[in-house]
């Protein structure tokens, strides 16, 4: 099981080669025997091929430079079919996926197409007609799901990385039964095109590995925005970094906490919170009780039509062509109304401000990835209630907007891996990576189903002690006109965030560039805008707030986590001409809506 830095590396000095990886790697997909793994794999000719014309061109500015990767089959690989996991929805892609492709770019070689629960509606791994992937660490357990074949493979060591896709967990908990990582990126900071999709407005490409280190080096290849795809958001991905003093985690209070009566998993969790006061982290409990309200509304809320969407032309060709249990979930009982619809989008929308008080003071939370662990045998017998167990602690993270990260914790005495994830707010992906890197370095334990030894990781450089914080609002967030002056000063992002619901946001007269304004109302009577936190050396920031041009200012906003920081705001004598954009909840919507509209009025002027 070696490393992407190891077969980089490796590759680079001459003492293997993309072609011996991918021979090796055949090799031990031979030799691991699970014909259940694989929905379509290249033939090893093709995939030699593909390593022979990397080598000619050779290795520069290539990350991934011949290290082998596994993809979930419900994302699409160009030359190989996309199935998700249901024959009669089989399709050939004319291209890769967005983030397949920039795997590729980077010198990826993508191997072949991986088992998932169909239509990744599923969190064991048992609802497919190719067979149930072998749970790597111990056969007679569900490899979990629905990205089974993909957490398989990379805990068998075949591949160091494997994509696989999360709506409600699925790539949390595979990686959770397999003893390996599994990191859920914040929504939209991988573009989902080219994803067959199960909840549009859920979904997201996830990564497994056996380390942090190699799950974070996809994500940065994979991460950026991808200008055709709807759903994916501007944001810049920082830098890991160490922890900073005073960190804090909450954990469910112990009447929030479900083991589903498995005192080993219970013993496990506990050991975590053990291991994180030993490398100096603070806990304190927190209700959780309005994450878990969350959770249930995904499957008896309106997004199941999400779900129906997906397979709608099929469901009414050929029904009998879907698996009976995903048929059960997607399509046993009637559609919710529209009313249903925007009554659970209220019912959320409180639940989300709930979470949000829930997690002031705390930078991030930690739960059990899955409360217990189940045979095959036994989710067979139970498909439905087991599996609903199983997404306890995932169903909530993304209707939440939550980035997450499962490692492993320990592996318990009766052979059964146990892990925890960390979640935090949006944009926080660099923070749970430093954590998490760090908290299973300190398990001692194995990599997946392998004999080696987790390794220490690098350690981090820590972030400067005299920076100062200051949120932006327009231009200068990543990725928009003015982000070069930040960057020029040596600044770095922090987060995204959200300010608190006393404000409002204007389109001020003027520009070039355009720029926004961000004024202070009464509690209640604005809403929250997106922002970035921006981190600047004190002789940056002085600059920076000199060149600041009237009628804008510095001052202290109210974030929605409860928090402050000092930001953009404007005078408000300036927004008497200017445009209310307040319903757009933030810049980026805002200038997204005025693009869309010239290339419309363009396009009918021609």
């Amino acid at each position: 099981m070696r490393s992407i830095g190891e077969i980089v590396a490796a590759h680079v000095s001459g003492a293997s080669s993309p072609g011996r990886t991918i021979a090796e790697t055949y090799a031990a997909i031979r030799d691991h025997a699970d014909p259940a793994l694989f929905i379509s794999l290249k033939t090893e000719e093709t995939a030699l091929a593909e390593a022979a014309a990397l080598e000619a061109a050779g290795s520069a500015g290539k990350r991934l430079y011949g290290v082998p990767v596994a993809v979930k089959d419900n994302i699409d690989v160009e030359g190989l079919p996309t199935t998700a996991a249901c024959p009669a929805f089989t399709y050939m892609p004319t291209a890769s996926a967005t983030a397949v492709q920039r795997l590729v770019d980077a010198g990826a070689i993508v191997i072949g197409k991986t088992n998932l629960d169909q239509f990744a509606t599923g969190l064991v791994g048992v609802r497919s007609p190719y067979g149930v992937p072998r749970n790597a660490v111990r056969a007679d357990l569900v490899p979990g799901g629905s990205s089974s074949g993909s957490a398989s493979i990379v805990s068998a060591g075949i591949v160091p990385i494997a994509l696989g896709t999360d709506t409600a967990g699925s790539g949390r908990v595979p990686a959770g039964l397999q003893n390996i990582v599994g990191l859920k990126p914040t929504l939209g900071l991988v573009p989902t095109r080219g994803v067959v999709p199960a909840c549009r407005t859920l979904d997201c490409v996830s990564v497994f590995a056996a380390t942090v280190d190699d799950a974070w080096q996809a994500l940065e290849v994979m991460a950026g925005f991808d200008v055709d795809d709807p759903f994916s958001r501007q944001m810049a991905l920082p830098t890991l970094q160490k922890l900073p003093s005073g960190f804090t985690i909450g954990l469910p209070r112990v009447q929030d906490r479900e083991f589903a009566g498995d005192s080993l998993a219970e013993a496990a969790f506990d050991l975590a919170i053990e291991r994180l006061h030993g490398m100096g982290i603070a806990t304190r409990e927190i209700d959780l009780s309005p994450f878990l309200a969350t959770a249930r509304l995904l499957y008896e809320g309106p997004w199941v039509a999400e779900r129906y969407l997906a397979v709608k032309d099929l469901l009414e060709r050929d029904t009998a062509a879907i698996h009976p249990v995903t048929r059960e979930i997607i399509a046993g009982k009637p559609l919710p109304s529209s009313a249903d619809a925007f009554a659970a989008r209220y019912r959320l929308a409180e639940l989300a401000r709930a979470a949000q008080l829930a997690m002031q003071g705390i930078d991030a939370i930690m739960t059990p990835t899955a409360p217990t662990a189940y045979t095959v045998e036994q989710v067979l017998a139970d498909p439905i209630r087991l599996n609903s167990v199983l997404g306890t602690y995932t169903n909530f993270v993304n209707l939440l907007d939550l980035s997450g990260l499962a490692v492993p914790v320990t592996m318990r005495s009766d052979g059964i891996p146990s892990g925890v994830t960390f979640l935090a707010r949006a944009g926080a992906d660099a923070m749970l990576a430093s954590l998490g890197r760090d908290f299973h370095a300190a398990s001692g334990l194995m990599l997946g189903a392998s004999q080696i030894k987790v390794p220490t990781p690098a350690p981090l450089a820590a972030a400067a002690s005299d920076e100062i914080q200051l949120a932006v609002v327009g231009a200068h967030m990543s990725g928009m006109a003015l982000n070069g002056e930040m960057t020029s000063l040596g600044a770095r992002l922090v987060r995204a965030a959200q300010t608190s619901n006393e404000y409002r946001l204007y389109a001020l007269p003027g520009g070039p560039p355009q720029r926004p304004g961000l004024l202070r109302v009464a509690p209640d009577t604005g809403a929250a805008i997106d922002i970035e936190i921006w981190a600047l050396p004190p002789a940056s920031f002085a600059r920076f707030v000199a060149a600041i041009p009237s009628p804008l200012g510095i001052g202290t906003l109210h974030l929605s986590d409860g928090g402050s920081v000092k930001g953009f705001l404007v005078e408000a004598e300036a927004v008497r001409e200017a445009e209310d954009i307040t319903g757009f909840g933030g810049w980026r919507a805002y200038v997204g809506r005025e693009i869309a509209d010239k290339e419309t009025l363009a396009s009918a002027a021609g």
